[in-house]
């Protein structure tokens, strides 16, 4: 080859070089949305489980909803009717009695709250599926409602409609993740897998129905309200996962308003519930402190502006008072009109369809994310083992305000009639998931929009604690849609980094929704 040639074939072979070594790829692709949870609640006649019920039935729309399903609790049971007497002893209101048996306990004859609760949705749903068309029927929803094991504490030793439900559900042809919610005790949930043990376990087909069954089941505890989780769930079903959750920003339980932070007082607060909350069918039955409401006999939430010593001359244990860290008037007993509790709605957070997806692996949401128990740490209480999440699970951003916010918006939907009434989520379209190498740069795009008339929409990407990668990771321009960035040169093939887009938009109730963007690294 002359030189000439040589010259003029190296100049072809240099100008490919930057387009190989630079060029960026573009995502733009819009790929689709992941089915949505499957989910079946068990939860006692405790307020907070009541107002837990409300937003997650506020929230039908995001789930697959199997059962509502009337469940007890070492705090609540009903009795059998025939006055069994029934001891559960060591239990914080229970030891009143000087631990004597008794045919019920904190059940009250007459509370239907579960049926309440779906007679609220039932009477909202017309103006429900107005907002949002995913909405399950009234008919749907009612035909879900069933009776567990609830005639005593920890009683998990007979068949009811509650626990033939969940054993139907996990024995069906779907094999989708079931997350089963123990918001009370896992009495019913027990019994539905003592029943598939007693009938199964000496077919030859056992241990794969065992281990499909394994699968499906996760469950989500509001800690341990019976003791039948840790007496025959955890030995009998090793394998059957446990979605405990890492400590979510946003609090939810009794005297949430003196662990929050101090940006957050307002959700909390009268003027907040009384204004958002307290409209439509699902007011008469969202409990707030001093709504002149009784649940049953240790309900002293609904007296207004009792003091503690009040309250205990009435004949109250005001145990809330013993969870409070504020000093001043209340000492554990709020102002009247504010926020009362959900202390189980951090079981399905993370199952809203808010573009987090945290019911998918480990992605983690609103209620935070798993951690990985050390052996030694799962012999321990629920409690111990609480305090070890919370000292070993990294921060979670601060939801609060997309929390409170998107039920704020739900409750006024019941009483909107037309869509122009009401706020909705901003939407957003475009890559889930991309593949691609340390040190590469490469392009997204995304379409974020808001479907109601002039409102403005406000862009954040943010690296989310699930990624593997721990390092630093910086988008070109966070406040953009289409964006560029560049893999760390120091991520190793495996990691993963999960990128968050979230939107908000700018209305008098400012709705936020979220969009995971997960490089999977070569």
């Amino acid at each position: 080859m002359s030189l000439v040639s040589k010259i003029a074939a190296f100049l072809v072979f240099s100008a490919f070089i930057p387009f190989f070594a630079f060029a960026q790829k573009t995502y733009s692709q819009v790929d689709p949305s992941p089915a949505k949870p499957r989910v079946i609640v068990t939860c006692d006649a405790e307020l907070d489980d009541q107002n837990s019920l409300v937003r997650f039935l506020l929230h039908a729309s995001d789930f697959r909803i199997e059962g509502l399903v009337y469940a007890s609790s070492e705090h609540h049971w009903t009795g059998d009717g025939h006055g069994t007497l029934w001891a559960k002893v060591n239990q914080r209101s229970y030891a009143k009695s000087g631990n004597k048996p008794v045919e019920s306990f904190r059940w009250d004859k007459d509370c239907h709250f579960i049926d309440d609760v779906v007679d609220a949705y039932c009477a909202s749903y017309e103006n429900l599926k107005l907002h949002d068309s995913n909405y399950p029927t009234p008919e749907y929803i009612r035909s879900k409602v069933v009776w567990g094991n609830v005639e005593f504490a920890s009683d998990f030793s007979k068949d009811t409609p509650g626990s033939e439900l969940i054993k139907n559900v996990l024995l069906d042809d779907d094999d989708t993740p079931v997350f089963l919610q123990a918001w009370g005790g896992c009495s019913t949930i027990a019994r539905a897998l003592k029943s598939i043990q007693d009938i199964y376990s000496g077919q030859k087909n056992w241990p794969e129905l065992k281990a499909k069954v394994s699968r499906k089941a996760i469950l989500c505890m509001s800690g341990d309200q019976d003791g039948t989780y840790p007496e025959y769930i955890a030995p009998f079903w090793p394998d059957i996962k446990s979605a405990n959750q890492g400590m979510s920003s946003v609090s939810l339980a009794y005297n949430a308003q003196e662990n929050c932070k101090p940006e957050n007082v307002f959700y909390y607060s009268p003027e907040y519930i009384q204004k958002y909350y307290q409209v439509g069918p699902f007011a008469k039955v969202y409990r707030y402190w001093g709504d002149g409401v009784k649940m049953e006999v240790e309900d002293y939430f609904g007296y207004k502006n009792k003091t503690k010593e009040e309250l205990e001359a009435m004949g109250f244990e005001v145990w809330s008072a013993s969870w409070s860290k504020k000093e001043g008037p209340y000492k554990g007993i709020q102002e009247a009109g504010s926020f009362l509790a959900e202390g189980d709605t951090g079981c399905y957070l993370n199952l809203i369809n808010n573009g987090l997806e945290g019911w998918i692996g480990n992605n983690g949401g609103w209620s935070g994310f798993a951690v990985v128990i050390p052996e030694e740490i799962k012999s321990k209480s629920m409690m111990e083992q609480m305090r070890w999440r919370r000292a070993n699970t990294p921060p979670s951003p601060d939801f609060t305000q997309a929390v409170f916010n998107s039920e704020a918006v739900r409750f006024q939907w019941t009483v909107a009639s037309s869509f122009a009434e009401a706020n909705h989520y901003p939407q957003i379209a475009g890559p889930r998931s991309i593949t691609a190498f340390p040190g590469e740069s490469f392009k997204v795009k995304y379409l974020v929009s808001d479907p109601d008339k002039g409102q403005k929409v406000s862009i954040r990407w943010w690296k989310h604690a699930t990624s593997s990668y721990k390092g630093e990771c910086n988008m070109n321009d966070v406040n953009k849609a289409q964006t560029s960035f560049t893999v760390p040169s120091d991520a190793k093939s495996g990691d993963q980094i999960h990128l968050i887009l979230e939107a908000t938009d700018n209305a008098e109730l400012p709705l936020t929704k979220y969009h995971r963007l997960i490089i999977n690294v070569k």
